[in-house]
């Protein structure tokens, strides 16, 4: 199922980015041992910092097995800045009725090769048919796309060839590039619904994609819960500042340190701590009032 992240809901997702972004490592550093820049295990470049759309498959399990990334060509985008030696010296296409579709890929290594519904080729199809319905929907007249022989391939054997291609294929790395352009048409997503069996909304709403994604994920845990022998040790010292206090000004800070432990660090004291401050602030009061009545 197809969820689609931009600048608008990313706030969102940022956890589905992440394996997103992680998938993308492995596929373009790992298996494809392109000359990209990975930080943290996350494949993360300039284009994304333009707030595009990113069209994010989910599994069954709700991991991330797909995605794509949609751009606008009004402005900065891959084939103008970064492929542009495709061009045999042309200008790049610039429309806002043309995206470019960039950083396609699929985890081959948890995907079968059946054609079920966890398979390659099904989630390749998926991934495009939610791309090319986003982008109809937005107005979106043609895609333009970098892709290798291979991917040419599978596009054309999966009815989603494209119908022209810019410039003239160059050597890029360990691969053959070359600049392809696809129509967002009815007849092209209905042809790629065709090949892989797809009869139904492939679009998850925010709310049914936070629900998959989650559902067999652990809540984050507060980093003070993962910390507990932190926090033990913090209680500890707070009950001996207490214990040891021998004078107000002493006692003031321990339980200021107390206080500042429980409101600031949302950890309730525990309970001979309690019991201890408790009784403390108590001969605190009477030693204050026995002393305002003398």
């Amino acid at each position: 199922m197809i969820i689609v992240i931009d600048g608008l809901n990313k706030h969102k997702f940022p956890d589905i980015l992440d394996e997103m972004y992680r998938l993308r490592a492995r596929v373009f550093e790992g298996r494809l041992g392109w000359d990209v820049r990975v930080t943290d295990g996350k494949e993360i470049d300039e284009f994304d910092s333009l707030d595009p759309t990113h069209v994010v498959c989910l599994d069954e399990d709700g991991d991330v097995v797909g995605c794509m990334r949609l751009l606008q060509t009004t402005g900065p985008h891959m084939l103008a800045d970064v492929f542009y030696a495709l061009l045999d010296g042309e200008p790049p296409l610039r429309s806002s009725r043309i995206w470019e579709a960039t950083r396609f890929c699929v985890d081959t290594k948890k995907l079968t090769g059946t054609k079920k519904r966890n398979s390659i080729s099904y989630v390749t199809s998926e991934v495009m048919v939610g791309a090319f319905e986003y982008a109809r929907e937005a107005g979106v007249l043609d895609a333009v796309a970098v892709i290798d022989p291979v991917m040419n391939r599978v596009m054309k054997r999966s009815r989603n060839a494209p119908y022209d291609y810019l410039g003239t294929p160059k050597p890029m790395g360990v691969v053959t590039a070359m600049a392809a352009l696809m129509d967002c048409s009815d007849e092209r997503i209905d042809g790629i619904r065709e090949f892989a069996g797809i009869d139904h909304d492939v679009f998850l709403s925010d709310e049914a994609a936070r629900t998959l994604f989650d559902k067999n994920r652990k809540p984050a845990r507060p980093r003070l819960d993962v910390e507990t022998d932190s926090i033990n040790a913090l209680q500890q010292y707070c009950y001996e500042q207490v214990t040891q206090a021998e004078s107000e000004e002493e006692m003031d800070a321990a339980l200021a340190l107390v206080e500042a432990l429980s409101e600031k660090l949302g950890v309730a004291p525990s309970e001979p701590l309690k019991q201890l401050t408790r009784a403390s602030q108590e001969r605190r009061q009477e030693k204050a009032l026995t002393s305002t009545t003398d």
